[in-house]
């Protein structure tokens, strides 16, 4: 404990000297990032006054994005440059690059942060990356298109859709081998799963469903169908999903649609529908889960949902073609 005295304006102004030199922290900014593929560039927000606070360059077509374990950096899949570009969240600068492959689109870290699994589309692979070399140490060979990529909580099993061949595929990341190619819908896209990994959630764009998986066996478990009103049935493409912590509820994007589905996990039934900007693509829940952040690549908006009344509260516009949110709170 510093006491008054003539020690204390000394005391005080080392340390203001000792924090002054030490490097910024990026915890919580509040920041809301938007990836924006036709702008080339990551918007960022204040996630108060939903004001743009910087806009930072990347390479083309910036895709989907994800934070580090320790949140202190920013992955962004440039698909066009074939590389993830790196972003230190408390500068945001973008720092280097990492190649990964022809057109990379998803991606996922394992929990310890030292691995990358990207799908490469138009190679048919999994690319798996060392992020500390910033090279990749290995590929796995997929079905064609292939896009979303998920890991299991435990970091042991990969999960990869095939667009075309209307499939999920299997890896172990111990071994890099596909232990299981399940088919699904019709163009599956992207996964959720319940937090213990018992439920594989899958999209299926062009089935106007999800697919549910066993994550025990793989086998094929449940589907849920989705019927807003007022649309028909190739207007219903989903696409992006996201799952409550508690496994409890899903948000599923539309696409076409324009709107969002709320699904009650166990009894697989779609509560409701909120409409949102046009074609719902991207769904991010924030850390209380009190919101959700839905990117709508045609009419350039991010609209945010209070997911307790489920109505949306506010769309803000951003750059051409958003495609993924990331907020760090």
């Amino acid at each position: 404990m510093i006491r008054p005295g003539r020690g204390a304006p000394a005391a005080a102004l080392a340390l203001a000297v000792v924090l002054a030199a030490a490097p910024a922290l990026a915890k919580e900014t509040g920041y809301v990032f938007v990836s924006s593929e036709n702008d080339n560039a990551v918007t960022v927000l204040d996630g108060r006054t939903w004001q743009v606070v910087k806009t930072i360059a990347t390479g083309p077509r910036p895709r989907d994005m994800r934070l580090s374990p320790d949140r202190g950096t920013l992955y962004v899949v440039a698909s066009k440059a074939g590389r993830v570009d790196v972003i230190d969240v408390a500068r945001l600068e973008l720092t280097h690059s990492i190649p990964v492959g022809e057109d990379p689109e998803m991606f996922d870290i394992g929990p310890d942060g030292k691995r990358m699994y990207v799908s490469n589309e138009e190679d048919a692979r999994v690319s798996v990356i060392d992020i500390a070399a910033r090279k990749p140490v290995a590929t796995i060979d997929v079905g064609e298109e292939p896009e979303g990529v998920k890991l299991s909580p435990d970091g042991r099993r990969l999960y990869v859709t095939s667009e075309v061949a209307n499939m999920v595929h299997v890896i172990d990341t111990a071994t890099n081998r596909i232990l299981a190619n399940v088919v699904v819908g019709n163009r599956p896209r992207r996964f959720a799963m319940t937090p213990d990994g018992g439920e594989v959630w899958v999209t299926n764009e062009l089935g106007g469903a999800v697919t549910i998986l066993d994550g025990a066996n793989n086998a094929l478990k449940g589907t849920v169908e989705f019927k807003p009103k007022g649309f028909r049935a190739d207007e219903i493409t989903p696409v992006g999903i996201a799952m409550s912590r508690d496994g409890r509820t899903a948000y599923v994007t539309l696409g076409r649609a324009n709107h969002v589905a709320i699904v009650e996990v166990a009894s697989r039934k779609v509560t409701d529908y909120v409409l949102v900007g046009n074609r719902a693509w991207g769904a991010t829940l924030n850390r209380d889960e009190s919101l959700l952040f839905v990117a709508n690549g045609l009419s350039d908006d991010v609209s945010v949902v209070d997911t307790r009344t489920r109505k949306v509260l506010r769309s803000v516009p951003v750059g051409r073609v958003p495609h993924t949110v990331v907020v760090d709170d």
